[in-house]
């Protein structure tokens, strides 16, 4: 039972991408092919003889093609047991059918091409399932493809003594099941829209086990999506030790803080949070100005970057320095690429994780959160201001400050809400200065924010901090309720507020910033993440 024979063959596919080399095989192999319409028009075209179905069948092809492979011999050569079932099959004159080759017809790419309901409708396969999960049930004594790139893999496996293994068997049983199952949930999705209904069957694989979940003593698992061509489960881990679910959650919250920013940039992330954001030209200087955004927090961090790393950049983590005090701790680092020199330089910390990948593939239009047997779905935040102008009599040149507001947006977008950080521009580089994030209380949000930039300026003297807070700019995700945000942020001495708008209170909070001479913009977009 391990080891089948393929002595006879059904081929009837829709994509015939590598037909011809498969049926060639099958061929030299000594097995008869029975086929169906077009997949027998192209087999006789490159020289290969098959049998029709219908000589199997004993009925025409009919119905314009809706009745062809279904009846009681195709799927009872697929399906009965070559053992329990031998003298029966004998009796009835079944003689089996060792491989199905199927794929179904093309309801997708109907629908992507924007084929009518008619059209949907008739590209609707019905025999070919039937086949599949016919051969897939019975996979103990039956082959099925599903996937033309599984092929040179049936080629290889069947190469030595004309026959296929059982776990090989096994293994496009599943892919079987998988296919037909994705195939009825499209099409299920797309008759629901017909109706006016909506509905969402989402398909993930590839599963892998964690190193545990939010705490150690759950357990977790990582899938990716089937359909999707960019994912983050394509990252590729260079070093390091397996990742745990929390690893992943700041992998992805890195990766988001980094999007929109066109330049050089680097994001450094605690909890889910970015505590750390800088962007210019330089990126050995770039990580210092994000580490430097909250060099406490960045302790055990996660970091990304949008460019490749260099060695002098990785050399910022001290990782050789004698004094072990000094070598910055992180968890997770990551990157589009990394030199040979930098990869060998951060490969000295033995469970640092190392992971190649490139956020800026990362573009999804929908997301999902998955609430207690229930699932809420919406576009992704994608839009960073629309209509922005300056609303008070303390102008603020827009158009020279268009890089620094936006990377404002950038993090602000990164951080759970409700959030208030505050950027500067410093040496031709932009940096998150001060953070709060996550606060039920936005005043809270806006005087950790204002607390944490003084903390980052400490340094400096008085003047010098004054003149730095009334250059930054402070941004919040949402309007101000209140006056008194504002009132809090012109007694440190900031000067620049960006903030959506909107709320009711608008008026008062435009009259606020006029008293105190603060310029500020709405962007008519607000950014809340839960």
């Amino acid at each position: 039972m391990n080891l089948i024979p393929i002595k006879r063959a059904l081929l009837s596919v829709s994509d015939k991408t590598n037909l011809i080399p498969l049926a060639q095989t099958l061929v030299q192999m000594g097995c008869e092919i029975i086929s169906t319409g077009g997949t027998r028009k192209q087999l006789d075209e490159a020289g290969i003889s098959s049998i029709e179905i219908s000589t199997v069948t004993g009925n025409p092809e009919a119905f314009g093609g809706r009745m062809k492979t279904i009846s009681f011999h195709i799927e009872s050569a697929l399906l009965f047991d070559r053992k329990k079932d031998a003298q029966e099959a004998m009796d009835l004159g079944i003689a089996p059918i060792d491989l199905v080759v199927c794929n179904l017809y093309p309801f997708k790419k109907v629908l992507e091409q924007g084929g009518s309901f008619e059209e949907l409708i008739e590209n609707i396969d019905i025999g070919g399932p039937t086949m599949i999960r016919a051969a897939a049930k019975n996979f103990k004594y039956v082959t099925v493809l599903v996937d033309p790139t599984d092929y040179p893999s049936f080629i290889e496996e069947s190469k030595s003594n004309a026959a296929v293994s059982l776990p090989f068997r096994q293994k496009m049983m599943a892919k079987a099941f998988n296919h037909c199952a994705d195939y009825d949930a499209m099409i299920a999705v797309e008759m629901d829209k017909s109706l006016g209904q909506h509905s969402v069957r989402l398909a993930f694989d590839q599963g892998m086990s964690l190193r545990y979940g939010e705490n150690s003593h759950q357990k977790a698992w990582f899938f990716r999506e089937k359909k999707d061509t960019n994912s983050l489960f394509d990252f590729e881990i260079l070093h390091g030790k397996e990742l745990s679910f929390n690893n992943i959650m700041d992998i992805n919250s890195a990766l988001e803080a980094l999007k929109g920013l066109d330049n050089s940039a680097c994001s450094v992330v605690k909890h889910n949070n970015p505590c750390g954001l800088a962007s210019g030209e330089n990126q050995k200087d770039i990580i210092a100005y994000a580490w430097g955004g909250d060099s406490i927090s960045a302790f055990g961090s996660i970091i990304a970057f949008n460019r490749p790393l260099e060695l002098e950049t990785a050399k910022f983590f001290q990782l050789d320095h004698e004094n072990k005090s000094m070598r910055k701790f992180i968890e997770v680092i990551i990157a589009p690429a990394f030199s040979p020199e930098a990869l060998t330089y951060l490969q000295q910390h033995k469970n640092l994780r190392i992971i190649r990948f490139n956020g800026q593939q990362l573009n999804q239009p929908l997301d999902y959160r998955f609430l207690n047997g229930s699932l809420l779905v919406q576009d992704t935040d994608q839009i960073l201001m629309q209509d922005a102008k300056s609303v008070t009599g303390q102008n603020f040149d827009l158009d020279a400050h268009q890089d620094l507001v936006r990377f404002g947006l950038s993090a602000i977008r990164a951080i759970k809400s409700n959030s208030i950080v505050l950027v500067r521009r410093i040496n031709n580089h932009l940096q998150l200065l001060g953070m709060g994030a996550g606060q039920p209380n936005r005043l809270i949000a806006t005087k950790l924010a204002i607390d944490k930039a003084k903390e980052n300026l400490k340094d400096l003297s008085e003047e010098e901090r004054k003149e730095q807070l009334s250059a930054a700019v402070m941004v919040s995700d949402a309007f101000f309720p209140f006056e008194d945000n504002v009132e809090l942020a012109a007694a440190e001495g900031i000067r620049n507020i960006v903030q959506p708008g909107g709320s009711i209170r608008d008026p008062q909070i435009i009259e606020t910033c006029n008293r105190y001479q603060i310029a500020m913009i709405f962007t008519g977009i607000r950014h809340f993440k839960h």
